[in-house]
């Protein structure tokens, strides 16, 4: 995908893309040329539970290659950008490669992360009920302080949810808690940063092939495992993918019906990365994808 010898092994490597674009084996063909610790940066990839699915590095890949925070938070557990960070920190004693396709991931680790207290889920709940009622967008955009409804999109219920949210509960607007954001674990000048880029119609084809192999691979095996502990409202649950499979395994659609499904919410998921990519990552290095490989994230 691209000459190691433009890869500076002096400094930690950065690797986003959107989900079948090859990040993957591109973290992996770096770290066995030129040394490294593979971190993951996908928020999906980090649940015990979820290993074909999720399409994470498989048993051949890890043995390749040291790897870190990949399938190790159980499925109960609650896991924010916070905690990532957290565990990144006690990484860097070594050069890190780090890859993945979220991007709020990548973004804090390269621009620092504001320190909001966690909200309480009764708010949360209050949030949400609010957002359903016919006028409670605006509503909420109204009792935002003025500083932070100048600086979100306030056409997006999910920011002005998150803003709403954070001013209830701490009483304090969120643009207040950003001018509080220390700095970076890695500043852009400490690592290179790639962002692997696809064409639309080379991805779907991609995203396609890839989750028939991993049904091939097991993927509903994993889902029908989960099925009896199954809450759609728990972290673990947004796998891409699973919430289709579940409604097979309850006989609610056929295995086909649920596998277009599955692939349609994953060219959604793509389609978002790309959009957060654009906007937040204008400065990083843009490689376009490798239309050759046909395995890996």
């Amino acid at each position: 995908m691209i000459p190691l010898d433009q890869i500076d092994p002096a400094r930690h490597l950065l690797i986003a893309g959107p989900t079948a674009s090859g990040k993957s084996a591109l973290a992996l063909a770096v770290a066995q040329a030129q040394g490294g610790l593979i971190v993951n940066a996908d928020a999906l990839q980090i649940w015990s539970c979820w290993r074909v699915l999720t399409a994470r590095p498989g048993s051949a890949e890890e043995a390749a290659a040291p790897h870190a925070l990949y399938g190790h938070v159980a499925p109960g557990a609650t896991y924010s950008v916070g905690d990532w960070l957290r565990e990144v920190a006690g990484l860097l004693d070594r050069r890190l490669i780090v890859v993945g396709g979220t991007g709020l991931y990548l973004t804090a680790l390269t621009q620092g992360l504001a320190p909001v207290p966690p909200v309480p889920a009764e708010i949360r709940a209050d949030g949400d009920a609010r957002l359903a009622q016919e006028d409670g967008l605006a509503r909420m955009v109204a009792d935002l302080d003025a500083r932070t409804r100048a600086g979100i999109d306030i056409r997006n219920p999910a920011r002005v949810q998150r803003a709403w949210e954070v001013w209830t509960a701490t009483g304090r607007g969120l643009a207040d808690w950003q001018d509080d954001t220390p700095p970076p674990l890695i500043a852009p000048a400490d690592a290179q940063r790639i962002l692997v880029t696809a064409d639309r119609d080379w991805l779907a084809r991609r995203i396609a092939d890839r989750f028939h192999m991993m049904m091939q691979q097991g993927a509903l095996d994993e889902v029908r495992t989960m099925l009896p502990h199954w809450d759609p409202s728990r972290q673990w649950a947004r796998a891409i993918g699973a919430p289709e499979l579940v409604s097979h395994l309850r006989g609610e659609i056929d295995l086909n019906t649920a596998t277009e499904r599955a692939i349609i919410a994953t060219r959604q998921y793509a389609k978002a990365q790309r959009i957060w990519f654009r906007g937040r990552m204008k400065d990083w290095w843009h490689l376009p994808a490798d239309a050759g490989s046909t395995r890996g994230d």
